[in-house]
């Protein structure tokens, strides 16, 4: 567990890659993947609320996982409604504020039901703000961003984008991390990566745990984030963020 004179990153994003390839070297359906790989995003919330961090977001289905076969795109669906039955209590006991973020409209109505119903049971929590990413794309962001603000008669400027975006609600990720190997972000925040340290883990999301994340944020102390300035600038202040706007 990290003390609380060693920096952590503020904001964790995370592509969480490599459940159907770590049950098919098992010879298991890829849904079993994805169940275990629950019970991993489990771990990595608990190891985040010991390391305070602030907020956790995650890449749970993109807007190009409907291509997948239909057999694991509705397994993915009800793993979602249970997950959520099984997950959410236990979340709101320890004070985390659940998020989701995406386009809803392709969702079931039950599937909808449930995420705004587990938003609202933990709306009032603070220890750890966790953005789950469920049917979201990095360009489907930028342009309902942009739609947001044509259609308000705003000028569509960097700030007005940022403040439509669907993470403005929290401050850019400072450590975007991707399991699995693979060295893309995939559409993943596009808009808001601008800045984060990339890590890339070979570990399969289903093997990634508290010394995985260790790891990470230990390759993240090392980074100077200097976001335009030069060394000199930012030496001896320490972490900086880039804030969002009020």
């Amino acid at each position: 567990m990290a003390t609380a004179s060693l920096i952590v990153p503020h904001h964790v994003a995370i592509v969480m890659d490599g459940n159907g390839r770590w049950a098919t070297k098992r010879f298991l359906p890829r849904i079993a993947g994805h169940k275990q790989g629950v019970d991993s995003l489990s771990r990595c919330v608990r190891a985040c609320l010991e390391r305070g961090i602030a907020v956790l977001t995650v890449f749970a289905f993109s807007s190009e996982n409907w291509n997948r076969p239909f057999e694991e795109v509705s397994g993915l669906m009800e793993l979602l409604v249970l997950s959520l039955s099984r997950e959410v209590p236990n979340l709101n006991a320890n004070g985390v504020r659940l998020h989701f973020v995406g386009d809803r409209q392709r969702l079931s109505e039950k599937v909808q039901a449930g995420l705004a119903q587990a938003e609202r049971l933990t709306s009032g929590n603070h220890r750890l703000i966790f953005n789950v990413c469920f049917n979201y794309g990095g360009r489907w962001d930028i342009a309902q961003a942009a739609k947001k603000v044509a259609s308000s008669g705003e000028p569509i400027t960097e700030l007005a984008l940022d403040r439509a975006m669907a993470l403005a609600h929290v401050p850019d990720p400072d450590l975007l991390i991707r399991t699995g190997g693979e060295l893309r972000i995939s559409n993943f925040l596009l808009w808001q990566a601008a800045y984060s340290e990339l890590h890339f883990s070979d570990k399969l999301w289903p093997e990634f745990d508290e010394a995985a994340l260790d790891e990470a944020i230990a390759v993240f102390r090392t980074r100077e984030r200097r976001f335009g300035q030069t060394s000199a600038q930012v030496s001896g202040h320490g972490q900086k963020t880039t804030p969002k706007a009020a």
